[in-house]
């Protein structure tokens, strides 16, 4: 018999989720619920925050924060490489109800899941969560590191002065992400480059960001960063070799875009 405990405010998430043992946040299931249905995840305690009032986005002085319960369809047009990032997710069907912290924290499975993470990490983005140790607030990289036992409240940046995208084509529209580079300008001039699908979670390329100013040496040094496996979605072996064309391809629009 699974615990079912439905929060009404993010106190009440905060309070349910504890320090995380034995419990599953369910928000707009997109990943969770055929988890249960195909027996791969029995709950033994079910946190549904879908009425907890973690939805929403504001913006204020160049600052965005986004609740943890956003559903990724009203990300579609946010500043890039996010929107364009929201809007390769799946279709409209799963993009209406998947949530941003369920995209963040998904495990990564047979493949990985967080088609978002490195559209974050680019933007330079806090994460606030909470744990064992009460509420705090943590680059992404290192929330995304060690998110087990944490529940995602929001996130937090200051928006770039440009983005920009490039990704495998989906083979199939629910397909996660198999590989894509994100990358951004901040308004004072620093690039961060990450990539989604070449590890168990996204991560930032420091090797490509010391040249981003010379995306084919970027490129060419990209695969110094990634330790390189295989899984459902692609080999190392082609993730090797199509990474640096990524990276070439979205630090020219990034060029292009400032």
């Amino acid at each position: 018999m699974t615990e079912v405990i439905v929060a009404a405010s993010r106190e009440e998430a905060v309070d349910g989720f504890g320090d995380g043992d034995g419990v599953t946040v369910v928000a707009g299931g997109t990943i969770v619920m055929p988890e249960i249905t195909h027996g791969r995840l029995a709950p033994k305690r079910a946190l549904l925050i879908g009425r907890a009032g973690l939805a929403g986005v504001s913006r204020e002085n160049g600052r965005t924060v986004i609740g943890a319960g956003t559903t990724l369809a009203d990300l579609e047009d946010a500043v890039e490489p996010l929107g364009t990032c929201a809007r390769r997710v799946a279709d409209l069907e799963i993009r209406g109800q998947a949530t941003l912290g369920g995209n963040l924290c998904a495990d990564p499975a047979d493949a990985p899941r967080g088609d978002l993470q490195g559209a974050f990490l680019a933007v330079g983005a806090v994460a606030r969560s909470a744990g064992a140790d009460g509420v705090s607030t943590q680059p992404l990289e290192e929330f995304l590191a060690a998110r087990e036992g944490r529940l995602l409240l929001d996130v937090a940046f200051e928006e770039p002065a440009a983005g920009a995208f490039a990704a495998l084509d989906r083979p199939h529209t629910h397909a996660f992400t198999a590989l894509a580079v994100s990358a951004a300008r901040s308004t004072d001039g620093e690039a961060r480059v990450a990539v989604t699908g070449a590890a168990r979670h996204g991560i930032r390329l420091p090797s490509a960001e010391a040249k981003a100013d010379d995306p084919e040496a970027a490129g060419a040094a990209c695969t110094a960063d990634i330790g390189f496996v295989d899984d459902a979605l692609a080999s190392a072996w082609y993730r090797e070799r199509t990474l640096p064309v990524l990276v070439r391809r979205a630090l020219e629009q990034l060029q292009e875009a400032s």
